[in-house]
């Protein structure tokens, strides 16, 4: 019989020791912790302070050492490559292995950074696993990325290896990953010592001979490598997620914290068994793949897909009802994205009726809030829950789920449900008094937060405060805002940051502003997000030009179009810019987004009292008009 949600809750809530120290006790332990909690240095919290042990030997040896190593770990399904690999426990803790101690016979050890800048492939599963197993700190980036965006993770991380692939596939198109490799090497001012590259039929790349090995050539002569014992709070890995400020913020997750957490997510979250197939869609590069493709399901002894595809065109809106008919999967995890493109291409779901999917249990939607069309389509047909939930990179798994594994509750349209157990969820108002039901604020978390959250920012500890922790002291600030209702259900409703959300990747307009104004003709530049039906968010930029410019404007707006695509990378999806003769600001010189963008989404908006000239936002109104927008946005009021 499931517990009640409201009494698993509530102990999480009072007791989180003796809560997650129970969690604890279901993994391995080369020495238990001393304390569970060491709250001394706050807002730094550490979980399992004392503890020593090893994510790669929880996720791997662990279960080949009880018995289950001949089971299936890993299915590799490429549907662009037509290519499907199967491996079981045993065999990816060998291959696993053995690839960290060619990376030990390059000199990497414990406390190494190593980036992975690789597509969706076994390798690059095997890189973040081999990282763990000695103790090295994986920094993962996604393929999607241009050579600018990984120049600047290279220089903050500083790494002693770069793994990567000859190339990726997009759809029909191959994408030469070592050459975007090689010149964000050339644009950083730190240099790797070595580079590994995975070969592939695709596209062979060319090495230099004094820094590149391939993939097979790393292996010669290299032993197997046993699992480094580390401390709980030794960090595990580094993802960069973009800040406002167009420089990337390190996350930093750590080893004991980040295992338990997930581990436990996997029963009582997504209720899903040892042995069972568990499907995140996602990209390794993101924050889903690396705590639901990579680790939580291979820590609660599933079987994890890597898919290398997308949900439409490889090779058609059915491929990932051939993916869970085929390989057996139980519950899927996407992006609400992938559905919205899905019921574009097949509205009437005809492609469903071809495959079987009846061991498909359920569906969890999450990356962006979940507009209730989409979730209707898909309850209708699939016959399955659909449960969106809300999480961010920073916390690593879910801040609001319907946990499945609890105590289910019913389905709210347009709601992240209840918040899972270890976080107190609050609304407050900018005095940080707290919201009664059903009134809209910033949505904060009480500190501590739970085990397998952020430790901090890379190297940036005093940013790491000043962005999360300083407006609402004992509080971790989201930068979401919205409302709880009566029933504690949360409904996320905007962004109070400068980050948009394009299709669950989140994207700094500070970057893409960045990128607009190293054009020669551009004087000064804002992009906002505005409403897109399948992505859910795209960008769109204002362009103040330089005077006495000879350059058509057309000709300016496709040149900086190219150049975000070649600057951020086509995940950035920026397709689309206006000229303007200036941008509306404060009388302080702040540019007026939030307003720029809810006429652009023709919702009322409050005119602001800080406005240095009111007439510009109907000079926006009548450039946005010039490019299709039907805006019929106005004030509601004048604020003075």
């Amino acid at each position: 019989m499931l517990n009640s949600f409201n009494t698993v809750y509530q102990h999480s809530i009072q007791n989180p020791e003796a809560f997650w120290g129970e969690a604890g006790e279901k993994l391995h332990w080369y020495k238990k912790w001393d304390k569970v909690l060491d709250s001394s240095n706050p807002p730094f919290y550490r979980w399992f302070a004392g503890g020593i042990t090893n994510t790669c030997y929880n996720a791997l040896d662990r279960h080949v050492d009880e018995g289950r190593g001949n089971e299936l770990a890993v299915i590799y399904d490429s549907p662009v490559t037509g290519t499907k690999q199967h491996y079981t426990f045993r065999q990816f803790r060998d291959i696993v292995a053995l690839f960290a101690g060619a990376l030990q016979s390059r000199g990497v050890r414990k406390g190494d950074r190593v980036i992975i800048y690789m597509p969706m492939i076994p390798e690059a599963v095997v890189a973040m696993l081999a990282c763990a197993r000695i103790g090295a700190i994986h920094s993962v980036v996604f393929g999607g990325f241009a050579s600018h965006e990984l120049a600047i993770r290279i220089d903050d991380c500083k790494p002693k290896v770069i793994i990567s692939a000859s190339c990726g596939i997009e759809h029909n198109k191959v994408v030469d990953y070592k050459r975007l490799l090689d010149f964000a090497i050339e644009l950083a001012h730190f240099k790797p010592e070595i580079c590994i590259i995975k070969q592939r039929d695709q596209l062979k790349a060319e090495l230099n001979e004094e820094r590149d090995l391939t993939w097979q050539q790393s292996l010669l002569g290299a032993e197997p490598a046993q699992c480094v014992p580390v401390e709980s709070s030794d960090p595990l890995y580094i993802l960069y997620t973009s800040g406002t400020t167009g420089q990337p913020k390190g996350i930093v997750r750590d080893h004991g914290g980040h295992m338990v957490a997930l581990h436990w997510s996997m029963k009582n979250v997504y209720n899903v068994e040892p042995g069972e197939v568990f499907w995140a869609a996602s990209d390794v590069g993101w924050v889903v793949g690396h705590s639901y493709i990579v680790y939580a399901p291979l820590l609660q002894g599933c079987t994890t897909l890597i898919f290398e595809g997308k949900p439409v065109g490889t090779p058609d809106p059915g491929t990932f009802w051939r993916i869970i008919s085929e390989h057996n999967v139980s519950v899927l995890f996407t992006a609400p994205t992938a559905f919205r493109a899905i019921k574009k291409e097949d509205p009437n779901g005809n492609y469903i009726k071809n495959y079987n999917l009846s061991n498909f249990r359920t569906l969890f939607l999450a990356g962006e809030r979940a507009d209730p069309d989409t979730v209707k389509w898909a309850e209708k047909q699939l016959q399955v829950p659909v449960i969106d939930h809300w999480w961010q990179t920073e916390t690593g798994w879910a801040i609001a789920a319907n946990c499945q594994g609890i105590e289910p509750g019913p389905v709210k349209y347009g709601s992240a449900s209840r918040a899972v157990p270890g976080y107190n969820v609050q609304v407050v108002n900018a005095e940080m008094e707290e919201l009664p039901a059903g009134q809209m604020g910033d949505i904060v978390v009480k500190l501590p937060l739970p085990p397998g959250t952020m430790l901090t920012l890379w190297k940036a500890d005093t940013r790491f405060v000043e962005t999360y922790m300083k407006h609402y002291p004992g509080y971790y600030q989201t930068s979401d805002a919205g409302f709880i209702d009566d029933d504690g259900y949360i409904n996320i409703m905007a962004r109070t940051d400068d980050v948009i959300n394009v299709a669950g990747h989140r994207l700094s307009t500070g970057a893409i502003e960045g990128a607009l104004c190293e054009h020669p003709d551009v004087a000064e530049s804002a992009v906002i997000g505005v409403h897109d039906d399948l992505k859910g968010q795209v960008p769109l930029g204002f362009l103040v030009l330089k005077n006495n410019v000879d350059t058509t404007e057309s000709q300016i707006i496709k040149h900086v179009i190219e150049y975000v695509r070649e600057n951020i990378g086509p995940v950035a999806s920026f397709k689309s810019a206006v000229i303007v003769a200036r941008l509306p600001k404060t009388r302080s010189g702040k540019i007026l987004r939030s307003t720029m963008r809810k006429i652009a989404n023709s919702e009322e908006y409050t005119m602001p009292a800080t406005i240095d000239d009111p007439a510009i936002l109907d000079e926006i109104r009548e450039a946005l008009q010039t490019i299709g927008y039907a805006v019929n946005s106005k004030p509601i009021t004048k604020t003075e």
